[in-house]
């Protein structure tokens, strides 16, 4: 049993479309942040459902790692291939199969990324609400539980699958879930896939929720003097039950990255961005009332647009936000971090973070999701500089420790991946055993892709 008997096997039923090549293999080891670059021995080409199941049996059988492979734009190491074996790459299965218009649900393959479903969807009245920023593939955007932007009116992938196909360890194809809104017939197989960042399954199809295009869209950006100015505005405004679609915090350091990035002229200071979705009317009345909030605690320089040229320039910015900051940093690596609390918690976490980061004398822009609890770290270290990495390692310790003690977690939306796994026992207690019980069962060899989520893994 080895793991090139599984690579000879797979080659024989891929018909060419199994790579050894270095240069393929380096496109499937490397990622986003910064961790170190791990090459698959092989890079399998997927076309159907079928062919999973048959490459799932045969590394099974041969103890082989398989590791399954979207865009690549995850950022906690989520599909690096730790122990070798091969990268199974899903994008090859990106047909939209069915849009049941009537019911607002849709069927799609695993390699479909969001703006192309959108795109396909949106002459129909629909489209799909979880935004994570970049356009990655659904398949791995429900293998990390992804969410982003949109989460704190629409939720996050978790909500948004309502049932998927997918071919176990062993081969063997399931359907967990279905087209119904709800169901109460046994275990809900689909959440215990969705987030399972690919250990417990390969995600081979997805029922996915949709939503009716709101008549009327307008979008804000507002300037505050500090970042506690701007999440007390948010946690009034949820307060009072205003049905956000949006609300992301961007701070001053990326503001200014942003600027520089896109030859934007926006206020050097934390921002809210702000988007509201509904009837005119209501929209109209939703956004008088956060602008009467902001306006108490100091918010000002507002730009409000109901053009859609105008709202993607400004989404393109809080989207590129990542993009911007590395660009300002050319010779430096990001360690990209999360975590998530209690939005009534969440300037505590912000500000504690922030003096952690200003004492290092480390770059590191903070923006987020804070209609949510939802913010992010980007921490820039001189590439090499092994001291700047174990002290922005440290930094994002104490920011997951502050999270678990305010009744939070370690991470929203990125998943646990390679960097968030020493913090698994602490947020889950015994619960992790039973995480990694039911990984022994599903998967018994533990081939599908080892190293993450689970402690003996």
């Amino acid at each position: 049993m080895t793991i090139e008997n599984a690579i000879e096997k797979v080659g024989k039923i891929l018909n060419g479309r199994l790579s050894t090549g270095i240069s393929i293999r380096k496109q499937h080891g490397t990622n986003e942040t910064y961790f170190p670059e791990i090459l698959p021995d092989a890079v399998a080409f997927v076309n159907n459902s079928k062919e999973v199941s048959d490459i799932a049996s045969i590394c099974n059988q041969e103890e082989c790692p398989i590791v399954a492979w979207g865009t690549g734009t995850s950022l906690e190491g989520n599909a690096l291939a730790k122990r070798g074996g091969i990268s199974l790459n899903m994008m090859n299965m990106n047909k939209i199969l069915k849009v049941n218009s009537e019911d607002m649900d849709v069927v799609v393959q695993p390699g479909v990324t969001r703006e192309d479903l959108n795109s396909f969807i949106k002459d129909k009245g629909l489209f799909f609400p979880v935004d994570p920023g970049a356009n990655a593939s659904l398949g791995g955007m429900a293998a990390t539980r992804a969410s982003g932007t949109t989460a704190v009116r629409y939720g996050t992938m978790r909500e948004n699958v309502l049932g998927l196909e997918v071919v176990l360890a062993n081969g063997k194809i399931i359907r967990t879930g279905g087209r119904s809104k709800k169901s109460a017939a046994g275990y809900d197989l689909t959440k215990l896939i969705v987030g399972s960042e690919g250990t417990l399954g390969l995600i081979t199809e997805l029922t996915l929720k949709l939503q009716g295009i709101p008549e009327s869209i307008s979008a804000a950006i507002c300037s505050f003097p500090s970042v506690d100015n701007a999440v007390r505005t948010v946690i009034q405004t949820i307060q009072m039950g205003i049905p956000m679609a949006r609300m992301e915090l961007v701070d001053s350091q990326t503001i200014e990255a942003c600027n520089d990035y896109f030859n934007e002229d926006m206020h050097v200071s934390p921002h809210l961005f702000l988007e509201f979705h509904g009837s005119e009317d209501s929209v109209n009345e939703q956004s008088k009332l956060v602008s009467e909030i902001a306006e108490s605690f100091s918010g000002s320089n507002f730009k409000w647009s109901s053009r859609q040229e105008e709202r993607n320039k400004l989404w393109k910015n809080r989207h590129n936000a990542f993009y911007a900051v590395k660009s300002k940093y050319p010779e430096h690596k990001a360690i990209a971090t999360d975590a998530c609390v209690p939005i009534s918690e969440l300037a505590n976490l912000i500000d504690q973070t922030a003096k952690d980061i200003e004492e290092s004398g480390i770059p590191g822009p903070i923006w987020g999701h804070v209609g949510d609890g939802n913010f992010h770290a980007t921490l820039l270290i001189k590439k090499g500089n092994l001291k700047e990495k174990k002290i922005a390692q440290s930094i994002i310790h104490r920011m997951c420790e502050r999270s678990l003690e305010l009744g939070g977690t370690v991470t929203g939306e990125h998943g646990i991946g390679m960097g968030k796994l020493n913090f698994m026992e602490k947020e889950h207690g015994y619960a992790w055993d039973i995480m990694t019980t039911i990984k022994k069962t599903l998967d018994p060899n533990l081939i599908l892709n080892p190293g993450k989520v689970i402690k003996s893994n």
